[in-house]
């Protein structure tokens, strides 16, 4: 798509509004008590968080990837070791309630105390990456 076609607001926003839908998802899950799924849906959250974000500085369609991580550095953010663990771990959210070979143990690692936790990550880290935006 050529730049002068590109609405950057609109892709933008389009990528929030599907971040706090996921979002929404992700606490309506762990409600029901599928924390596995609901950490599932916290990542999409922040990767959708942080394809607005790219969107954004770069002024192009992101791609289509799923490393929360390897977003940010194309991105160019500014990452501090606790982010950059908390991007990685919550990345593995994305695999680990995904594939049968690891969704049996992961289920069993989805306390409602890891839940509870990993979703409070998640909701620091989306709410940082919404203050990148402004």
């Amino acid at each position: 798509m050529r730049t002068e076609d590109f609405d950057v607001q609109s892709v933008v926003a389009y990528w929030l509004t599907e971040a706090k839908e996921s979002l929404e998802v992700a606490d309506h899950l762990r409600e029901k008590a599928d924390y596995s799924y609901a950490l599932f849906f916290g990542h999409l959250a922040v990767e959708k968080t942080l394809k607005a974000l790219y969107v954004a500085r770069l002024r192009e369609h992101a791609p289509p990837i799923h490393s929360l991580l390897r977003l940010a550095r194309v991105i160019g953010l500014d990452l501090d070791e606790e982010r950059t663990d908390a991007l990685i771990r919550i990345t593995a959210f994305n695999i680990e309630a995904r594939y049968p070979d690891f969704k049996r143990e992961f289920r069993r690692i989805c306390t409602p105390a890891y839940t509870a936790e990993q979703m409070n990550t998640i909701k620091e880290v989306i709410e940082w990456l919404q203050s990148q935006l402004r």
